[in-house]
């Protein structure tokens, strides 16, 4: 399995819209792509980015497939109206904490 690993910092004064758009949207459409959402951070003190979440996928191929493709474009694009500082990469699932 590989997982993709994403961090950002949600836009002040957006905070409200994001969640509401995370929890309706954003998760649900991520599972119907076929990335299943493994965990979620928020950090609370620091400078690391304020959220680092991930989703994993049975191999690589499939999910670079996912971020090639439109739906995963607009739903980006959907999210960076409430998100700054958007990063991702994949990597090996090692059922562990990553960064």
């Amino acid at each position: 399995m590989y997982k993709l690993l994403m961090t950002w910092d949600i836009r002040p004064g957006r905070e409200s819209e994001y969640f509401e758009f995370v929890v309706q949207e954003f998760v649900p459409k991520l599972t119907r792509l076929g990335i299943q959402p493994t965990e979620a951070w928020y950090t609370v003190y620091g400078s690391a980015p304020q959220i680092l979440t991930g989703g994993v996928a049975q191999d690589r191929a499939t999910l670079e497939k996912i971020i090639e493709g439109d739906e995963w474009k607009q739903l980006l694009e959907k999210l960076l109206t409430y998100v700054a500082n958007f990063n991702h990469k994949i990597v090996p699932h090692t059922g562990h904490f990553q960064l």
